[in-house]
């Protein structure tokens, strides 16, 4: 799909005339991919990389046609994991005409960093400014996320809000992949500054893109840092929150077992049919010896086993040798 727009009076106005100055194409077929490769001499490598969603940043610079790759943040979603989109664009500047191309998505000119825009290098610089912008939001919107699972997990004893941090943690580090990214082609799209003819004004919004996307990469970096660093004492709290309910239960069988054992021997009413010949005292007391035994031959069969599984360092080979000295 093409659009085509003008510049009028500080606006983007959509144009019906297929040579707007400001060309916006969102999944091109073959004819618009043959449209724009003319009016703005791209080739099939440069187009393919627009579309290609594991392109890295890059700029280009050849006989007055300006090339970029640029990452662009798409929506975050939280459902079962956290998943955070990071896509391409590519712009093109030519004879004072700019396209945008992207696989999916939109371009949008609603925004405010689009209020004051005269020409299509403040469209370019505009843009770039906005997607900046655009990944601080939602690296504050990755923070609320990580507050949120981290008082969920405090008291969760399930796995599914640990995935969501180990989630968040890995995509994270493709965001700070993309916004690093853009970083090298801020900084030499700011080195051919003179030979793109941007004007002091440009160079000056140019810096603050260049400020603003280096405190976005370093607070990038900060959260994923923290996530990361912090996965493991995540994971022995939600494990350390299952090993108090399994205490709990321990203590409430304590309490409950020697009552239930009482309470089975004293109503065995077929025990003391069986037994009717004998002193109740004594058939009982047998009874009990009979129990013990048994819980007795249970735990030792159980020991060995769980030792047979387990061998201990001895049996391993695993013992110090008694000659070796500590040190040696």
């Amino acid at each position: 799909m093409l659009k085509h727009y003008e510049i009028v009076e500080k606006q983007f106005v959509e144009s019906n005339l297929d040579l707007g100055r400001v060309v916006v194409a969102i999944g091109p077929d073959t004819p618009e991919q043959r449209f724009i490769q003319a009016q703005f001499r791209i080739d099939d490598y440069d187009l393919a990389s627009t579309l290609d969603p594991d392109e890295v940043p890059r700029l280009e610079l050849v006989e007055g046609r300006l090339f970029l790759i640029w990452k662009v943040p798409f929506s975050a979603t939280v459902v079962d994991t956290v998943e955070l989109g990071v896509g391409v664009i590519g712009l093109a500047f030519t004879q004072d005409r700019l396209l945008y191309c992207r696989a999916a998505g939109e371009v949008s000119f609603s925004d405010r960093e689009f209020r004051n825009v005269n020409s299509t290098k403040d469209a370019m610089l505009a843009f770039l400014l906005r997607t900046v912008r655009h990944f601080v939001g939602h690296l504050r919107v990755i923070k609320q996320i990580s507050s949120e699972l981290e008082r969920k997990i405090t008291v969760s004893m399930e796995n599914r809000h640990l995935i969501q941090m180990f989630s968040l943690s890995e995509n994270l580090v493709y965001y700070v992949d993309a916004i690093e990214g853009n970083t090298a082609v801020l900084t030499k799209l700011r080195g051919l500054g003179a030979q793109i003819g941007f004007q002091a004004r440009h160079l000056e919004i140019l810096d603050d893109i260049i400020l603003e996307n280096s405190q976005a990469a370093r607070q990038a970096n900060i959260y994923s840092t923290v996530l990361s660093g912090l996965m493991d004492a995540r994971g022995t709290i939600v494990n350390n929150n299952m090993n108090v309910l399994l205490k709990n239960l321990t203590l409430i069988n304590i309490v409950f077992l020697p009552l239930n054992l009482i309470a089975s021997i004293g109503g065995m009413s077929e025990w003391s049919m069986m037994t009717a010949h004998i002193d109740w005292r004594i058939s009982y007391c047998l009874f009990s010896l009979i129990m013990v035994v048994l819980g007795w031959t249970t735990w030792v069969f159980m020991k060995r086993i769980i030792e047979r599984h387990n061998p201990s360092p001895e049996e391993s080979g695993l013992s110090p040798s008694p000659n070796r000295k500590d040190g040696q």
